[in-house]
C-alpha cells in the first residue's frame, strides 16, 4: 500500500452557521485567555488547553480569531473535534497580522527576470572520468547526460562492475559537468577536505554548474519503508509513532525552506511496495526495521540507498556487508565502550575499579563483551566474581577488594537481572559501611523492574545510554509543543527517534548532497532523544557511536551530562 505523506497543513473553508435560537437556551462556559505562550518557526501562539464544554465557537471569540484559524493551526480538529484537557494552539494577533503581510506581498506580480545565458557549447572531445567508491554507471551517465549503454561501449565494459579510481571515456561530443570535489581529486590524487570546499568556494562558485551537484539545491526525496499494518486490524503503534515524527521532521525543514518529499510505504504484507528504480533513484531511504528486510532490500535493488536502519540495534551486524547502509541506534558495544572511558575520565588518585561477575560458567554473552571492552582499556581493575547462591554472605569479600581511601568504580558484567540485583543490593549495603561507591552501567539495568530506583541513586549510577530525553531542554519542549498539537497525543520514543532519524538525515543529504557519506564522521549532532556520530566500518557501512550520559543524584535528581 503506497502513501504519499502531504508534508504542508491542511487549510479548510467552514462554512458556520449560528442558530440563535440555541445560543439563547444554552450558554458556553466562560473561556479563559491561557498566560503560556509558544514560539514556532517564529510564530506566537497561545497554548490553550480546552475546557469541558468549550466550543470553537467560544474559543474563537474568546481569542478573536476566526475558526478558520483554529483548523489552520490545528488540522486534526477536523476529524477528532475538539477533546477535553487537549492542548491546541492559537495565533495571537501579532502573527496574524504577519501572515497577512506575507499574503499581500506574495500577491504582488515578481519583476520579470532577463533570460539566463546558454552556457557555449563544449567542442568535440574525449571526457576521462575517474571512478569514486560510491558511483555506478547509472549515477556517471546521469551527469554526463548520455546512457550507461554508451559508456560501457566506449569503454568495452562486459558488465556494469566498477572500481575505485576507474578511468573511464566518456563519448566524444558530451560536456562533462565536473564537480569541484572532482576536480580537485583527480589534481591531487587524494580525497579532499569537502566541508572545506563548500565553506571557501561556494561564495565564489555558487552559479556555476562545475558545481551544481556539490552545492545542495534545498531538494530531497526520501523513502520511508516501515511495517506499519496500516489495513490490518490493528497498525503497528510503534511504527506509526515512528512515521508521525518523520512527518513532523519534514514539515519542520519544508518551513525552514528545504523542498522534501516523501514517499512511504507500508511493507506489513512482505513486501517492497515500490519498484526498483524508485529505490535506487532515492536520496534516502528509511528503513526498512528488520534485518529480514533490509536484507531483501538490497537483494531486490543493489544500488539502492543510503539505506538508514532507524530502530533495532541487532541490524549493525549488516552495516560491515554493506556499504550503503548506516545504522542508525548506538549499539551495545558502543555502550561498553563509553562506559570505559567515562570511567577513564573519571579515575582520580586511590580510586579503585571492580568488575563484578557470575562465577563459573554461568557468566552471559553481554557480560563476556563487557568484560572484553575493559581488558582493552588503559586502566586495571580488580575482578571478583561470586554465585547468586552465595549472595547473602558475599558483602564483606566484596568489601575485601574495595578501598577506603578513593572512590570504588563498580562495574557488573552480567545481563541477568537476578544476578545485577542481588550485587546492586549488597552495593547498598556497603555504602552504609562509609565506602565511596559509584555504579556504571549500561541502559538495560534500568529495565529491571525488580531493582529499586532508589538503590540506582545511593549508587550514583552512571548510565551510558542509546536514548535519553531531556524534558527540560528548550528543543524537546517545542517537539512537545508541536506534536501535541499535530496529533493530539504524547509522543512516544519512537517518534523522537522517527524525528531524529529524519531531521539528522535529511540534512545531512541537503547540506552535502550525494558526497554526505564522506562527511558524517565530521557530522556530531546532538538530536532530541539521539546523539550521532556515524564512523565508517572498514570495508562496509556506517554505525553510530553517538551515546547520552545520565547520572543518578544522592539528591533523586537525575543529571544529563552535557
Amino acid at each position: 500500500m503506497r502513501m504519499i505523506a502531504g508534508i504542508a497543513l491542511a487549510c479548510a473553508t467552514i462554512i458556520f452557521s449560528e442558530d440563535r435560537t440555541y445560543a439563547q437556551e444554552y450558554v458556553a462556559p466562560p473561556v479563559t485567555i491561557s498566560k503560556e505562550k509558544v514560539k514556532i518557526d517564529g510564530k506566537v501562539f497561545y497554548s490553550h488547553i480546552v475546557m469541558e464544554k468549550q466550543t470553537l465557537f467560544s474559543i474563537s471569540k474568546a481569542y478573536n480569531v476566526t475558526i478558520d484559524d483554529l483548523y489552520r493551526y490545528n488540522p486534526t480538529l477536523k476529524e477528532s473535534g475538539l477533546k477535553k484537557n487537549a492542548i491546541i494552539l492559537i495565533p495571537s494577533t501579532e502573527t496574524i497580522v504577519k501572515e497577512q503581510e506575507t499574503m499581500q506581498q506574495a500577491m504582488k506580480p515578481e519583476p520579470v527576470k532577463a533570460e539566463a545565458a546558454k552556457p557555449a557549447p563544449v567542442k568535440d572531445e574525449e571526457n576521462v572520468h575517474i571512478v569514486k567508491w560510491y558511483e555506478d554507471l547509472n549515477i556517471i551517465a546521469e551527469k554526463y547526460g548520455v546512457t550507461p549503454d554508451a559508456i560501457a561501449a566506449a569503454n568495452g565494459l562486459k558488465d556494469r562492475k566498477l572500481k575505485n579510481r576507474q578511468k573511464l571515456i566518456i563519448p566524444a561530443g558530451v560536456p562533462p559537468i565536473v564537480t569541484v570535489c572532482d576536480e580537485r581529486t583527480e589534481e591531487s590524487g587524494e580525497d579532499m577536505n569537502l566541508e572545506t570546499a563548500f565553506e571557501e568556494d561556494n561564495a565564489e562558485v555558487a552559479d556555476s554548474a562545475a558545481v551544481s551537484s556539490f552545492v545542495p539545491n534545498g531538494k530531497v526525496t526520501a523513502t520511508v519503508l516501515l511495517p506499519l499494518k496500516a489495513t490490518g486490524a490493528a497498525s503497528s503503534r510503534s511504527n506509526m509513532d515512528f512515521y508521525s515524527g518523520v512527518l513532523l521532521a519534514a514539515k519542520d525543514l519544508t518551513d525552514q525552506g528545504l523542498d522534501v518529499k516523501l514517499n512511504v510505504y507500508d511493507i506489513a504484507n512482505g513486501g517492497l511496495g515500490t519498484t526498483r528504480a524508485e529505490l535506487e533513484e532515492s536520496d534516502l531511504i528509511i528503513g526498512p526495521v528488520s534485518t529480514g528486510d533490509i536484507t531483501r532490500l538490497f537483494s531486490f535493488a543493489p544500488g539502492a540507498g543510503p539505506v538508514v536502519s532507524p530502530l533495532d540495534p541487532r541490524v549493525e551486524p549488516l552495516a560491515e556487508n554493506y556499504r550503503n547502509l548506516v545504522q542508525a541506534p548506538s549499539s551495545q558495544a558502543a555502550q561498553y565502550q563509553d562506559m570505559a572511558n567515562w570511567i577513564q575520565e573519571d579515575l582520580m588518585e586511590g580510586d579503585r575499579v571492580i568488575v563484578i561477575s557470575e562465577k563459573g560458567a554461568r557468566i552471559d554473552a553481554e557480560g563476556k563483551k563487557m568484560k572484553a571492552v575493559l581488558d582493552s582499556a588503559s586502566f586495571e581493575y580488580q575482578p571478583f566474581s561470586y554465585s547468586i547462591l552465595d549472595g547473602r554472605e558475599i558483602k564483606e569479600p566484596i568489601e575485601a577488594v574495595m578501598t577506603m581511601e578513593g572512590t570504588n568504580r563498580v562495574v557488573i558484567a552480567s545481563d541477568s537481572e537476578a544476578f545485577v540485583n542481588d550485587v546492586v543490593r549488597n552495593l547498598n549495603l556497603i555504602i552504609h559501611d562509609k565506602f565511596s561507591v559509584v555504579l556504571y552501567a549500561p541502559a538495560k539495568i534500568r529495565t529491571f523492574e525488580t531493582i529499586e530506583v532508589e538503590n540506582f541513586h545511593n549508587t550514583s549510577l552512571h548510565a551510558s545510554l542509546a536514548y535519553y530525553i531531556d524534558y527540560e531542554d528548550a528543543n524537546v519542549k517545542k517537539f512537545l509543543m508541536k506534536y501535541r498539537a499535530l496529533f493530539g497525543t504524547e509522543p512516544t520514543q519512537f517518534a523522537f527517534q522517527g524525528y531524529d532519524v529524519a531531521r539528522y538525515f535529511i540534512e545531512l543529504h541537503a547540506k552535502y548532497g550525494e558526497y554526505w557519506p564522506q562527511m558524517i564522521d565530521k557530522a556530531y549532532r546532538k538530536m532530541l532523544q539521539s546523539n550521532f556520530e556515524c564512523v565508517q566500518i572498514e570495508g562496509g557501512g556506517f554505525t553510530n557511536k553517538g551515546i547520552r550520559r545520565i547520572i543518578y543524584g544522592m539528591d533523586y535528581s537525575i543529571l544529563p551530562v552535557r
